[in-house]
């Protein structure tokens, strides 16, 4: 089995192509490969197929659960794609086919190894501020979807609410199928920093579709730029 280990920000996948997976049960694979001690070690798989214009993929997370899209997730596998040459224009565009819809990203640099990504990531959708209580607090978070379910606390990421709260937030009951958390504070009014805590993977040190969500977050209810 071929398989492509690529990270954005350190948020790292595995990319498998899907006919290489055969008949195994992707939740399982996927678990398997992930696990950091006895696996390969990543935040999930990208299970990938060719499509026009790009690729086709399934995300699964490294609990064996399925995601319906990650914004360095997208750029892992587009950077894979204009590595093995298979972007035709110019510049270089790809269009990655995932279960939130399209994804089209360009690419702006390449460095080595190393490419640099826009990726239209689409509009985020049902913002709105929620009163959750977690872990016996009460607490205001900013929900919403950015092709995934999103919750944004505003104000003080650090650690100990990473601990104290990313879990119970990720299972909470208020979100059925789960939610990706992000803590984010403020820094400048353009400018916030986040800790994160995905959903089937736990605390992860990048997330392209929460860094989008919590700078929307932040812009409607955090006093930050509208340019964030």
């Amino acid at each position: 089995m071929q398989i492509v280990k690529a990270h954005a920000y350190g948020n790292d996948f595995l990319l498998v192509p899907d006919g290489a997976a055969g008949a195994r049960d992707r939740a399982a694979l996927a678990r398997a490969l992930c696990d950091r001690q006895a696996g390969v070690g990543a935040d999930g798989v990208i299970f990938h197929r060719p499509h026009p214009g790009g690729a086709a993929m399934r995300l699964v997370n490294a609990d064996g659960s399925h995601a319906e899209v990650s914004g360095n997730g997208v750029r892992c596998l587009a950077a894979w794609i204009v590595h093995q040459g298979r972007a035709g224009s110019a510049p270089p565009e790809v269009v990655v086919r995932t279960d939130a819809g399209d994804k089209r990203l360009t690419l702006l640099e390449r460095a080595g190894g190393r490419y640099t990504f826009r990726a239209a990531m689409g509009p985020p959708e049902g913002i709105g501020e929620r009163q959750l209580t977690v872990a016996g607090d009460a607490l205001t978070v900013v929900a919403l979807r950015v092709g995934n379910p999103q919750c944004v606390v505003l104000g003080g990421a650090t650690e100990a609410r990473l601990a104290r709260y990313g879990r119970a937030l990720a299972t909470h009951a208020a979100f059925p199928e789960g939610t990706n958390v992000e803590f984010a504070e403020v820094e400048t009014p353009g400018r916030v920093r986040i800790l994160i805590w995905e959903r089937g993977v736990g605390p992860t040190r990048a997330s392209g579709t929460g860094a989008c969500a919590a700078a929307v977050a932040a812009a409607a209810f955090g006093g930050a730029s509208r340019d964030v």
